[in-house]
């Protein structure tokens, strides 16, 4: 059994919004609790193997887990977000205003959608499904901590949806979300 879990609440998530990607911010107070919470769930699965985003804000999130369970997370750069190009670090609510027939492409993406000067979510979609069959032949049940960005890919790919479902997708800090 595979599972994945996004990193506590951050800086950059509370009102207003700024798209991280690549840049880090870091957790709130609410997110570190998150984290405890996140471990404690892991243990009641039973979790085996533990995997991490190297970005710090997956990382810290995992320090929690670990020592909950007396594992080591395996860091994999292929469970980083996305790289969001020059949107990194931008206010939402500016992007749509300063560039609303590429956010407009964003908030309908396709697998051919690139960030401006960053990553295509075609890319972010393979490196995703490379990182899946790695978690699938790790000791079970397996938990992946990572980014919101990424885990929609996740259930992309484990789920058979197009990329257009990207944004339909929620997904909650530190909760469990189970792939297969």
């Amino acid at each position: 059994m595979v599972y994945v879990a996004r990193h506590g609440e951050t800086v950059d998530n509370l009102p207003p919004l700024r798209l991280m990607g690549s840049r880090d911010s870091p957790l709130t107070e609410r997110g570190r609790r998150q984290a405890v919470a996140l471990a404690a769930a892991a243990a009641d699965l039973g979790v085996r193997s533990l995997f991490t985003s190297p970005q710090p804000r997956a990382r810290d999130t995992a320090e929690v887990v670990e020592r909950r369970l007396g594992l080591e997370a395996r860091a994999d750069d292929r469970l980083r977000e996305s790289s969001r190009g020059s949107w990194e670090g931008r206010l939402v609510e500016q992007i749509a205003v300063e560039e609303p027939g590429r956010w407009r492409d964003w908030q309908r993406p396709s697998a051919d959608f690139r960030f401006p000067g960053g990553e295509s979510l075609g890319e972010h979609l393979a490196r995703v499904r490379a990182i899946l069959e790695d978690l699938r032949r790790a000791p079970a049940p397996v938990l992946a901590i990572a980014h919101g960005g990424t885990i929609r890919c996740a259930l992309i790919a484990t789920r058979s949806l197009g990329p257009e479902s990207f944004h339909e997708l929620r997904v909650p800090h530190a909760e469990i979300v189970r792939l297969e």
